[in-house]
């Protein structure tokens, strides 16, 4: 009796593992299991970028001097002023270098090359012993290389677009070429001329601008700049008449310019594709 009850429960037990594979084999295999998580890019070149700009700059200077170095002539004339003034609209180019140090702060350093602008003045003055005004027709062309270092602020990503604005200080050194001075009135018959001369001076800068990404590497620049280049000189004047006109140096002040530039900046940082865990396979 022992036995057939033995054997009959060896019966079910054989009878239920049968069971069990064939339900098995009938369903379908389990899901994958997930993949792990992806592991944090290693980025070469970390917040380092590279810059180019383009763009014009109206430019424009709030005084013009003359100072006589003949020793008979030391300062300006009697009656000196300017009666008209001009200057012409710079296009420049620039590169530059920079490091984006997180989301919202940004700094570079960066130098540009500003094509030559021509100027004109007009003076008048009365030079004795004479009483009608003598008047100089001041004739140049002005040419700048400005470096800066700059520091800029972002403010986040609206539709994908980033608005920002920034400060520079640095240097601006300027060349005027070829000045001319023919006089008129009683100075008729006075003509000068200038050798070219460079003049290294103090520039800072104001930034406003927008910028939008055009690849996950590269982000386009539209920016104004109002840009202060301080002062410039020319050589001293080398008159054919020294009496009606006696030699002179003369200079530009408080030059300044509002730029308009199209810049890009290209990240350095080359994140590789992320890499993920093999899916788990089963054997059944």
């Amino acid at each position: 009796m022992g036995s057939f009850k033995s054997l009959a429960l060896a019966g079910v037990f054989a009878v239920a593992a049968s069971a069990t594979a064939l339900a098995a084999d009938m369903l379908p295999p389990p899901p994958p299991m997930p993949y792990g998580p992806a592991p944090v890019p290693v980025e070469f070149g970390g917040g380092w970028y590279l810059r180019g700009d383009v763009g014009v700059g109206a430019l424009d200077f709030d005084k013009f001097e003359g100072i006589d170095t003949n020793p008979a002539f030391i300062g300006p004339p009697a009656g000196y002023h300017v009666d008209h003034k001009m200057i012409a609209d710079q296009a420049f180019v620039g590169f530059g270098a920079g490091y984006k140090f997180n989301s919202w702060f940004r700094a570079d350093l960066t130098g540009e090359y500003r094509t030559a602008a021509q100027f004109k003045t007009v003076e008048s003055y009365i030079f004795p012993p004479a009483t009608a005004r003598g008047i100089n027709l001041v004739e140049a062309k002005l040419s700048s290389i400005v470096g800066l270092a700059n520091g800029y602020i972002d403010f986040g990503n609206w539709h994908g677009f980033t608005p920002f604005v920034g400060a520079g200080v640095g240097f601006a050194r300027h060349k005027v070429l070829g000045l001319t001075d023919i006089g008129a009135g009683t100075a008729a018959g006075g003509i000068g001329f200038a050798p070219d001369r460079d003049t290294t001076k103090f520039a800072w800068a104001l930034h406003a601008g927008v910028g939008m990404a055009i690849s996950p590497n590269a982000k386009l620049e539209l920016a104004y700049r109002y840009l202060n280049m301080g002062k410039a000189e020319a050589g001293g004047l080398n008159c054919f008449n020294a009496v009606v006109c006696p030699d002179t140096a003369y200079s530009l002040k408080e030059i300044d310019s509002h730029d308009i530039k199209l810049g890009l900046r290209w990240m350095l940082a080359v994140a590789p594709p992320p890499i993920y865990d093999a899916p788990l396979i089963r054997k059944y």
